[in-house]
C-alpha cells in the first residue's frame, strides 16, 4: 500500500510555527523521518498558517525538496496554491490533492495533472455533497474515469477517494467505503484507478483513534485500498499495514519485511 505521509501539515504547532518563522529545520526533520519510516509521498499542506499560503507552499516544497528525494503532494483546496507547489517542483514525481468529483473542477485539474505529469486525488463528491449510499459514490467515480480519459490523464494516475467519515456519525461508513472500493475495482478496470482514502477521518471524536484507525486501514486494504493519508510516525500503524501486504501477497515475507518494506 502507498502511505502518503500526513505530518507536513501547518494544522500541527510544529509545523506552524516553522512556517511562520520560516525555520527550515522542523520540516527537514519530519522529511527524512517520515521517509525512513516508509512514506511513500509526502504530504504538503500550508493550512491556515500563514496569510500568504501560496508563498508558504513554496517554501515548504522547496525545503522538502532539498531534504530528501520522496515523491511530494501538494494538499490545498486552493487552485492557486497548488499551481504554486507546482511551479518549483523539480521533476519527481507529484500528486495533487485534491479535487472533487464535481465536472467543472475535473475540467480544470485534469489538464493540470496532465501539463505536470502528476497524479491527481479526486473526491466522490459533487455540488449536492457528500452521497449517502454506495451507488452514487462509484457513479462520481466512474465521471471521473470518463474525464481522465477525455483529457488524456491516464486513469492509473487518478487516485478515487471515496471519502470515509467518522465513525460517530456513521457507523455503516466504513462498511460503505469497502463495498466502494470493490465495486470501483470491478466496474472500473482496465486500467482501474488506484483507490485512496484520508484515514484519520474515520476515528475523530473517539476515544481509540489509533487503534480504529489501524483496525480500518487493514480492512480497507483487504478489499483492494491502494492508498491512504496516514500517520507514518505511528509504527503501529505501519507494522499493520505492511503485515496486510505480506499476508494479501502483495510484497514477499522475509523474517526483516518490515524493516524492507519501509527502505
Amino acid at each position: 500500500m502507498i502511505a502518503v505521509a500526513e505530518r507536513i501539515n501547518g494544522m500541527f504547532k510544529d509545523v506552524r510555527k516553522a512556517i511562520q518563522k520560516k525555520d527550515p529545520g522542523p520540516v527537514i526533520e519530519l522529511a527524512l523521518r517520515q521517509t525512513e519510516q516508509g512514506a511513500r509521498y509526502l504530504d504538503i499542506n500550508v493550512g491556515t498558517a500563514a496569510a500568504d499560503q501560496q508563498a508558504a507552499m513554496r517554501w515548504l516544497v522547496e525545503v522538502v525538496q532539498g531534504a530528501c528525494k520522496t515523491p511530494i503532494a501538494l494538499d490545498s483546496q486552493k487552485l492557486p496554491v497548488i499551481q504554486a507547489g507546482l511551479e518549483v517542483c523539480d521533476g519527481r514525481p507529484v500528486m495533487i490533492n485534491s479535487v472533487s468529483g464535481d465536472a467543472e473542477k475535473l475540467d480544470v485539474y485534469m489538464p493540470l495533472a496532465v501539463q505536470h505529469n502528476a497524479s491527481l486525488v479526486a473526491l466522490t463528491l459533487n455540488v449536492d455533497g457528500v452521497p449517502q449510499n454506495i451507488e452514487q459514490r462509484v457513479e462520481i467515480a466512474m465521471t471521473i474515469v470518463a474525464k481522465a480519459m477525455e483529457h488524456g490523464l491516464d486513469p492509473t494516475k487518478v487516485f478515487i477517494d471515496p471519502i470515509i467519515l467518522p465513525v460517530t456519525v456513521d457507523q455503516k461508513q466504513p462498511l460503505y467505503i469497502c463495498e466502494v472500493i470493490k465495486q470501483i475495482k470491478t466496474v472500473l478496470c482496465d486500467p482501474a484507478p488506484s483507490t485512496i482514502v484520508g484515514l484519520s477521518n474515520i476515528s475523530q471524536g473517539t476515544s481509540q483513534r489509533p487503534l480504529i484507525n489501524r483496525t480500518c486501514l487493514v480492512m480497507l486494504q483487504a478489499y483492494g485500498l491502494d492508498a491512504a493519508i496516514i500517520d507514518v510516525l505511528d509504527t503501529d500503524i505501519m507494522d499493520a499495514t505492511i503485515t496486510a501486504d505480506v499476508l494479501m501477497n502483495r510484497i514477499i515475507y522475509s523474517d526483516s519485511y518490515l524493516k524492507s518494506a519501509r527502505m
